[in-house]
């Protein structure tokens, strides 16, 4: 995984972006928030920390989303990122009580995804790569909740007008999952699953790249105009 770098450059590459059309602040590495001014939007990662940790520069994170969450600044958050916003939009994050979801699985979009920007005209029913042991337990007041699985009931929502979080990882390919789900064997083990299995059932997932790279194109329609 170390060898394919990172969160950023993964979700770079897969939303069409070029090197010099994207700019990395790295807040758990003790980085500054910058200021929304000259950006059409913002792409919030994944990360190996917990909301419920409510730890220093997350929870300045949250402060700088909410605030740009309400100045309508296009926002786009990513697993970790999806809670965060949830978080720091005034909903509820935990622990998901069906345990960890991971792998490639099955999203199920609600009827009114028609009519989101990001969803519409996808496949009712398309297969996201996702690797998490937390949940948006409740949608923040006024979010619509666009998507679900099996074992996540709020896997995508829009707040506002350009405001949106998934719980899957649109920017991983299946070498990425599959790379998770071998680094997780023993704790998957733990929890009576099977890696192999779950590896060998490991798809590409071009219908949620596609909400990635909508939002990009979404977000510079807006700043255009």
């Amino acid at each position: 995984m170390r060898r394919h770098r990172g969160f950023p450059h993964w979700i770079r590459v897969a939303a069409g972006l070029e090197a010099d059309e994207a700019v990395v602040v790295n807040v758990e590495g003790g980085q500054a928030l910058p200021g929304r001014e000259g950006f059409a939007g913002t792409i919030i990662t994944g990360s190996a920390a917990m909301v419920t940790e409510r730890r220093d520069w997350s929870e300045r994170s949250a402060q700088w989303l909410r605030d740009a969450a309400q100045a309508g600044m296009p926002l786009f958050g990513i697993c970790y990122g999806h809670q965060l916003l949830a978080h720091a939009l005034g909903g509820e994050v935990g622990d998901n009580p069906a345990g960890r979801e991971m792998g490639t699985i099955g999203l199920e979009l609600h009827p009114h995804a028609e009519h989101d920007p990001l969803f519409t005209g996808l496949p009712a029913q398309f297969a996201a790569q996702a690797t998490h042991l937390q949940t948006v337990l409740r949608a923040p007041e006024g979010a619509t909740v666009l998507a679900r699985s099996q074992q996540d009931d709020c896997h995508a929502f829009r707040w506002g007008e350009r405001t949106w979080g998934v719980q899957f990882h649109p920017e991983f390919s299946a070498t990425h999952m599959r790379g998770y789900v071998q680094a997780r064997q023993d704790a998957l083990q733990r929890e009576g699953r099977c890696a192999k299995t779950m590896a060998r059932d490991v798809s590409a997932t071009p219908h949620a790249r596609r909400v990635l790279r909508r939002f990009v194109r979404h977000a510079r329609n807006l700043h255009d105009h």
